[in-house]
Protein backbone atom coordinates (compact mmCIF):
# COMPACT_ATOMS: atom_id res chain seq x y z
CA UNK A 1 0.00 0.00 0.00
CA UNK A 2 1.19 3.45 -0.80
CA UNK A 3 1.96 5.97 1.82
CA UNK A 4 -0.07 9.13 2.20
CA UNK A 5 2.14 12.20 2.11
CA UNK A 6 0.59 15.10 3.93
CA UNK A 7 2.00 18.57 3.38
CA UNK A 8 1.19 21.49 5.65
CA UNK A 9 1.84 24.98 4.44
CA UNK A 10 0.51 28.41 5.25
CA UNK A 11 -0.39 30.18 2.01
CA UNK A 12 -1.35 33.81 1.88
CA UNK A 13 -4.08 33.47 -0.73
CA UNK A 14 -5.66 36.90 -0.80
CA UNK A 15 -5.55 40.25 0.91
CA UNK A 16 -7.84 40.63 3.87
CA UNK A 17 -10.35 43.19 2.76
CA UNK A 18 -12.03 45.61 5.12
CA UNK A 19 -15.70 45.06 5.81
CA UNK A 20 -18.39 47.33 4.49
CA UNK A 21 -20.47 49.19 7.04
CA UNK A 22 -22.44 46.72 9.11
CA UNK A 23 -25.10 47.60 11.64
CA UNK A 24 -26.14 45.41 14.51
CA UNK A 25 -29.52 43.74 14.10
CA UNK A 26 -32.12 44.05 16.82
CA UNK A 27 -33.69 40.66 17.38
CA UNK A 28 -37.43 40.55 18.03
CA UNK A 29 -38.73 38.46 20.89
CA UNK A 30 -39.75 35.68 18.53
CA UNK A 31 -36.31 35.52 16.96
CA UNK A 32 -34.11 33.58 19.33
CA UNK A 33 -30.47 32.83 18.73
CA UNK A 34 -31.11 29.12 19.07
CA UNK A 35 -32.64 27.43 16.02
CA UNK A 36 -35.90 25.63 16.92
CA UNK A 37 -38.96 24.25 15.18
CA UNK A 38 -42.52 25.40 16.04
CA UNK A 39 -43.89 23.58 19.11
CA UNK A 40 -47.31 25.18 19.45
CA UNK A 41 -50.15 26.71 17.46
CA UNK A 42 -49.08 30.14 18.68
CA UNK A 43 -45.58 29.67 17.24
CA UNK A 44 -46.99 28.42 13.94
CA UNK A 45 -49.05 31.62 13.61
CA UNK A 46 -46.02 33.84 13.98
CA UNK A 47 -45.48 36.36 11.15
CA UNK A 48 -42.43 37.33 9.11
CA UNK A 49 -43.72 40.91 8.92
CA UNK A 50 -41.23 42.36 11.46
CA UNK A 51 -38.33 40.97 9.44
CA UNK A 52 -39.75 42.32 6.18
CA UNK A 53 -40.33 45.77 7.67
CA UNK A 54 -36.73 45.82 8.81
CA UNK A 55 -35.16 44.67 5.54
CA UNK A 56 -37.45 45.95 2.78
CA UNK A 57 -36.34 49.62 2.97
CA UNK A 58 -32.79 48.54 2.06
CA UNK A 59 -33.82 46.51 -1.01
CA UNK A 60 -33.99 48.64 -4.15
CA UNK A 61 -35.12 48.34 -7.73
CA UNK A 62 -32.32 48.77 -10.25
CA UNK A 63 -33.08 50.24 -13.67
CA UNK A 64 -30.24 50.03 -16.19
CA UNK A 65 -30.32 51.45 -19.71
CA UNK A 66 -27.91 51.59 -22.61
CA UNK A 67 -28.02 53.04 -26.11
CA UNK A 68 -27.28 50.68 -28.98
CA UNK A 69 -26.91 51.39 -32.69
CA UNK A 70 -28.97 49.28 -35.08
CA UNK A 71 -28.29 48.98 -38.78
CA UNK A 72 -31.49 49.10 -40.78
CA UNK A 73 -31.54 47.93 -44.39
CA UNK A 74 -34.04 49.67 -46.67
CA UNK A 75 -33.59 47.37 -49.66
CA UNK A 76 -32.06 43.89 -50.03
CA UNK A 77 -30.60 44.86 -53.44
CA UNK A 78 -28.20 47.61 -52.37
CA UNK A 79 -25.21 45.21 -52.34
CA UNK A 80 -25.88 43.95 -55.86
CA UNK A 81 -23.24 45.42 -58.30
CA UNK A 82 -25.70 45.55 -61.23
CA UNK A 83 -28.24 47.33 -59.06
CA UNK A 84 -25.69 49.94 -58.01
CA UNK A 85 -24.46 50.49 -61.59
CA UNK A 86 -28.02 50.90 -62.79
CA UNK A 87 -29.04 53.46 -60.18
CA UNK A 88 -25.63 55.09 -59.72
CA UNK A 89 -25.45 57.55 -56.87
CA UNK A 90 -29.13 57.07 -56.13
CA UNK A 91 -28.28 53.63 -54.75
CA UNK A 92 -27.00 55.35 -51.59
CA UNK A 93 -30.62 55.79 -50.68
CA UNK A 94 -30.85 52.04 -50.29
CA UNK A 95 -27.72 51.67 -48.16
CA UNK A 96 -28.10 50.42 -44.58
CA UNK A 97 -28.86 53.11 -42.07
CA UNK A 98 -28.22 53.15 -38.36
CA UNK A 99 -30.54 54.33 -35.66
CA UNK A 100 -30.27 54.55 -31.91
CA UNK A 101 -32.35 52.42 -29.61
CA UNK A 102 -32.41 52.35 -25.81
CA UNK A 103 -32.30 48.93 -24.16
CA UNK A 104 -33.48 48.65 -20.59
CA UNK A 105 -33.09 45.98 -17.95
CA UNK A 106 -34.69 45.61 -14.55
CA UNK A 107 -33.29 43.98 -11.46
CA UNK A 108 -32.90 44.41 -7.74
CA UNK A 109 -30.17 45.49 -5.36
CA UNK A 110 -29.30 45.62 -1.66
CA UNK A 111 -27.99 48.64 0.24
CA UNK A 112 -25.07 47.48 2.38
CA UNK A 113 -23.75 50.78 3.78
CA UNK A 114 -25.35 54.00 4.95
CA UNK A 115 -23.53 56.05 2.30
CA UNK A 116 -25.57 54.37 -0.44
CA UNK A 117 -23.34 51.48 -1.51
CA UNK A 118 -25.49 48.91 -3.30
CA UNK A 119 -24.79 45.33 -4.33
CA UNK A 120 -26.49 43.89 -7.41
CA UNK A 121 -25.76 41.32 -10.11
CA UNK A 122 -23.27 42.03 -12.87
CA UNK A 123 -25.69 40.81 -15.52
CA UNK A 124 -28.29 43.36 -14.40
CA UNK A 125 -26.15 46.40 -15.26
CA UNK A 126 -23.71 44.95 -17.83
CA UNK A 127 -23.09 47.46 -20.62
CA UNK A 128 -25.31 50.10 -19.00
CA UNK A 129 -24.84 53.78 -19.81
CA UNK A 130 -27.16 54.92 -17.02
CA UNK A 131 -28.26 53.27 -13.79
CA UNK A 132 -31.08 54.46 -11.58
CA UNK A 133 -32.29 52.96 -8.31
CA UNK A 134 -35.69 53.27 -6.65
CA UNK A 135 -36.19 52.74 -2.93
CA UNK A 136 -39.25 51.26 -1.30
CA UNK A 137 -40.27 54.75 -0.09
CA UNK A 138 -40.46 55.81 -3.79
CA UNK A 139 -37.32 57.95 -3.71
CA UNK A 140 -35.19 57.58 -6.85
CA UNK A 141 -31.48 58.27 -7.37
CA UNK A 142 -28.98 58.03 -10.16
CA UNK A 143 -26.18 55.62 -9.34
CA UNK A 144 -22.58 55.23 -10.45
CA UNK A 145 -21.02 51.85 -11.21
CA UNK A 146 -18.08 51.44 -8.82
CA UNK A 147 -17.09 47.86 -9.52
CA UNK A 148 -18.13 45.12 -11.94
CA UNK A 149 -16.94 41.56 -11.44
CA UNK A 150 -18.28 39.22 -14.09
CA UNK A 151 -16.59 36.17 -12.57
CA UNK A 152 -18.74 36.38 -9.44
CA UNK A 153 -21.70 38.01 -11.25
CA UNK A 154 -21.62 40.86 -8.74
CA UNK A 155 -21.47 44.62 -9.15
CA UNK A 156 -21.20 47.53 -6.72
CA UNK A 157 -23.17 50.75 -7.24
CA UNK A 158 -22.96 54.03 -5.35
CA UNK A 159 -25.88 56.43 -5.03
CA UNK A 160 -25.08 59.75 -6.65
CA UNK A 161 -25.91 62.82 -4.52
CA UNK A 162 -27.37 61.01 -1.49
CA UNK A 163 -29.67 63.00 0.79
CA UNK A 164 -28.74 61.41 4.11
CA UNK A 165 -28.04 58.00 5.58
CA UNK A 166 -29.70 55.03 3.94
CA UNK A 167 -31.16 51.92 5.56
CA UNK A 168 -28.89 48.90 5.27
CA UNK A 169 -29.00 45.12 5.52
CA UNK A 170 -26.19 43.78 7.74
CA UNK A 171 -24.15 40.81 6.56
CA UNK A 172 -24.53 37.37 8.10
CA UNK A 173 -21.85 34.70 8.16
CA UNK A 174 -23.12 32.54 5.32
CA UNK A 175 -20.73 29.75 6.32
CA UNK A 176 -23.04 29.15 9.28
CA UNK A 177 -26.07 28.59 7.05
CA UNK A 178 -27.53 25.09 7.25
CA UNK A 179 -29.92 23.09 5.09
CA UNK A 180 -33.42 23.61 6.46
CA UNK A 181 -32.89 27.18 7.71
CA UNK A 182 -35.76 29.53 6.91
CA UNK A 183 -34.98 32.38 4.51
CA UNK A 184 -36.84 35.21 2.78
CA UNK A 185 -36.17 36.42 -0.78
CA UNK A 186 -36.94 40.09 -1.45
CA UNK A 187 -36.81 41.72 -4.88
CA UNK A 188 -38.84 43.07 -7.79
CA UNK A 189 -39.91 40.10 -9.96
CA UNK A 190 -41.28 40.96 -13.41
CA UNK A 191 -41.31 44.65 -12.42
CA UNK A 192 -44.54 44.27 -10.42
CA UNK A 193 -43.03 45.92 -7.34
CA UNK A 194 -41.23 44.80 -4.22
CA UNK A 195 -42.19 41.22 -3.39
CA UNK A 196 -41.31 38.86 -0.55
CA UNK A 197 -41.23 35.07 -0.79
CA UNK A 198 -40.38 32.54 1.90
CA UNK A 199 -38.67 29.18 1.82
CA UNK A 200 -35.87 27.13 3.26
CA UNK A 201 -32.25 26.56 2.38
CA UNK A 202 -32.40 23.50 0.12
CA UNK A 203 -28.64 23.03 -0.22
CA UNK A 204 -25.36 24.82 0.39
CA UNK A 205 -22.16 24.78 -1.65
CA UNK A 206 -24.02 23.98 -4.85
CA UNK A 207 -21.70 23.92 -7.87
CA UNK A 208 -22.03 23.18 -11.60
CA UNK A 209 -24.69 25.89 -11.80
CA UNK A 210 -23.00 27.61 -14.74
CA UNK A 211 -23.85 31.15 -13.65
CA UNK A 212 -20.35 32.43 -12.94
CA UNK A 213 -16.79 31.29 -12.33
CA UNK A 214 -17.59 31.32 -8.65
CA UNK A 215 -19.07 27.82 -8.38
CA UNK A 216 -20.50 27.99 -4.87
CA UNK A 217 -24.17 28.82 -4.39
CA UNK A 218 -26.90 28.65 -1.79
CA UNK A 219 -29.92 26.80 -3.16
CA UNK A 220 -33.37 27.78 -1.89
CA UNK A 221 -36.98 26.95 -2.68
CA UNK A 222 -38.09 30.54 -1.98
CA UNK A 223 -39.72 31.68 -5.22
CA UNK A 224 -37.24 33.68 -7.32
CA UNK A 225 -38.36 35.06 -10.68
CA UNK A 226 -36.85 37.30 -13.38
CA UNK A 227 -36.29 40.73 -11.84
CA UNK A 228 -35.30 39.23 -8.49
CA UNK A 229 -31.67 39.16 -9.66
CA UNK A 230 -29.55 41.16 -7.25
CA UNK A 231 -32.20 41.02 -4.53
CA UNK A 232 -31.69 39.96 -0.93
CA UNK A 233 -31.85 36.52 0.59
CA UNK A 234 -32.13 37.12 4.34
CA UNK A 235 -32.43 35.04 7.49
CA UNK A 236 -35.06 35.55 10.20
CA UNK A 237 -32.83 38.07 11.97
CA UNK A 238 -32.93 40.34 8.94
CA UNK A 239 -29.33 39.67 7.94
CA UNK A 240 -28.10 39.21 4.39
CA UNK A 241 -27.15 35.57 3.78
CA UNK A 242 -27.00 35.80 -0.02
CA UNK A 243 -27.74 37.75 -3.19
CA UNK A 244 -30.27 36.10 -5.48
CA UNK A 245 -28.73 35.49 -8.88
CA UNK A 246 -30.36 32.67 -10.87
CA UNK A 247 -33.14 30.13 -11.13
CA UNK A 248 -33.40 26.69 -12.66
CA UNK A 249 -36.41 26.77 -14.95
CA UNK A 250 -37.62 25.36 -18.25
CA UNK A 251 -40.51 27.82 -18.48
CA UNK A 252 -38.82 31.02 -17.31
CA UNK A 253 -40.77 31.05 -14.03
CA UNK A 254 -39.88 29.86 -10.57
CA UNK A 255 -39.83 26.09 -10.06
CA UNK A 256 -38.62 26.30 -6.50
CA UNK A 257 -34.94 25.98 -7.41
CA UNK A 258 -33.20 29.30 -6.91
CA UNK A 259 -29.56 30.14 -6.34
CA UNK A 260 -27.92 32.91 -4.33
CA UNK A 261 -24.31 34.04 -3.99
CA UNK A 262 -23.24 33.60 -0.33
CA UNK A 263 -22.95 36.73 1.77
CA UNK A 264 -19.30 36.07 2.62
CA UNK A 265 -18.38 36.43 -1.04
CA UNK A 266 -20.68 39.44 -1.42
CA UNK A 267 -18.97 41.16 1.50
CA UNK A 268 -15.54 40.62 -0.04
CA UNK A 269 -16.66 42.22 -3.32
CA UNK A 270 -18.33 45.10 -1.47
CA UNK A 271 -15.13 45.69 0.49
CA UNK A 272 -13.11 45.60 -2.73
CA UNK A 273 -15.02 48.66 -3.92
CA UNK A 274 -13.39 50.58 -1.05
CA UNK A 275 -10.00 49.04 -1.78
CA UNK A 276 -9.34 50.42 -5.25
CA UNK A 277 -12.06 48.47 -7.04
CA UNK A 278 -9.99 45.29 -7.38
CA UNK A 279 -11.21 41.86 -6.35
CA UNK A 280 -8.14 39.91 -5.23
CA UNK A 281 -8.26 36.20 -5.91
CA UNK A 282 -6.04 33.45 -4.58
CA UNK A 283 -3.61 31.52 -6.74
CA UNK A 284 -2.09 28.30 -5.48
CA UNK A 285 -0.60 26.86 -8.67
CA UNK A 286 -1.90 23.30 -8.43
CA UNK A 287 -3.93 20.98 -10.62
CA UNK A 288 -5.85 18.25 -8.80
CA UNK A 289 -7.99 15.23 -9.56
CA UNK A 290 -10.67 13.38 -7.57
CA UNK A 291 -9.74 10.32 -5.52
CA UNK A 292 -11.43 7.24 -6.95
CA UNK A 293 -12.12 4.03 -5.03
CA UNK A 294 -9.06 2.41 -6.61
CA UNK A 295 -6.81 5.33 -5.67
CA UNK A 296 -8.22 5.34 -2.14
CA UNK A 297 -7.48 1.61 -1.81
CA UNK A 298 -3.91 2.06 -3.07
CA UNK A 299 -3.34 4.82 -0.50
CA UNK A 300 -4.78 2.80 2.35
CA UNK A 301 -7.82 5.04 2.84
CA UNK A 302 -11.05 3.68 4.29
CA UNK A 303 -13.01 5.70 1.73
CA UNK A 304 -12.30 8.17 -1.08
CA UNK A 305 -11.49 11.59 0.37
CA UNK A 306 -9.46 14.64 -0.54
CA UNK A 307 -7.96 15.48 -3.92
CA UNK A 308 -4.74 14.25 -5.50
CA UNK A 309 -2.20 16.78 -6.76
CA UNK A 310 -1.38 16.08 -10.42
CA UNK A 311 0.63 19.19 -11.34
CA UNK A 312 2.58 21.96 -9.61
CA UNK A 313 3.54 25.15 -11.37
CA UNK A 314 7.15 26.11 -10.83
CA UNK A 315 7.58 29.01 -8.43
CA UNK A 316 3.93 28.94 -7.36
CA UNK A 317 2.83 29.31 -3.71
CA UNK A 318 2.21 25.55 -3.61
CA UNK A 319 5.72 24.87 -4.95
CA UNK A 320 7.30 27.18 -2.38
CA UNK A 321 5.23 25.60 0.39
CA UNK A 322 6.54 22.14 -0.43
CA UNK A 323 3.43 20.65 -2.04
CA UNK A 324 4.41 17.97 -4.59
CA UNK A 325 2.77 15.91 -7.31
CA UNK A 326 1.14 12.87 -5.71
CA UNK A 327 0.31 14.62 -2.45
CA UNK A 328 -3.18 14.14 -1.06
CA UNK A 329 -4.89 17.38 0.05
CA UNK A 330 -7.54 16.61 2.66
CA UNK A 331 -8.57 20.12 3.70
CA UNK A 332 -8.01 23.81 3.00
CA UNK A 333 -8.08 26.18 5.95
CA UNK A 334 -9.89 23.57 8.02
CA UNK A 335 -12.54 22.93 5.36
CA UNK A 336 -12.61 19.35 4.13
CA UNK A 337 -12.40 18.83 0.37
CA UNK A 338 -13.70 15.71 -1.34
CA UNK A 339 -13.46 16.66 -5.00
CA UNK A 340 -11.88 19.32 -7.28
CA UNK A 341 -15.01 21.50 -7.09
CA UNK A 342 -14.90 21.54 -3.29
CA UNK A 343 -11.18 22.35 -3.50
CA UNK A 344 -11.90 25.34 -5.73
CA UNK A 345 -14.73 26.45 -3.46
CA UNK A 346 -12.38 26.52 -0.47
CA UNK A 347 -10.02 28.95 -2.24
CA UNK A 348 -12.11 32.01 -3.22
CA UNK A 349 -11.28 35.40 -1.71
CA UNK A 350 -12.76 35.73 1.74
CA UNK A 351 -12.15 37.42 5.08
CA UNK A 352 -9.55 35.41 6.95
CA UNK A 353 -8.52 35.63 10.56
CA UNK A 354 -5.33 33.78 9.61
CA UNK A 355 -3.86 32.46 6.38
CA UNK A 356 -5.43 29.12 5.37
CA UNK A 357 -3.39 25.97 5.20
CA UNK A 358 -3.44 22.87 3.10
CA UNK A 359 -3.42 19.59 4.93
Amino acid sequence: MGQIRKSAAHLVLCAVLGASGVVASQGAGALANEKTVPTSQAEISLSFAPVVKKVAPAVVNVYASRTVQERRRVSPFFDDPFFRRFFGEQSDRFAPRSRSRVQSSLGSGVIVSEDGTIITNHHVIAGADEVRVALSDRREFDADIILMDERTDLAVLKVRDPDGAFPVVPFADSDGLEVGDLVLAIGNPFGVGQTVTQGIVSAVARNQVGVSDYQFFIQTDAAINPGNSGGALVDLKGRLVGVNTAIFSRSGGSNGIGFAIPANMVEVVASAADDGGIVRRPWVGTSVQPVSSDIAASLGLERPSGVLVTRIQDGSPADRAGIRVGDLILSVGGTEVDDPDAYAIALPPRRLAAPPNLR
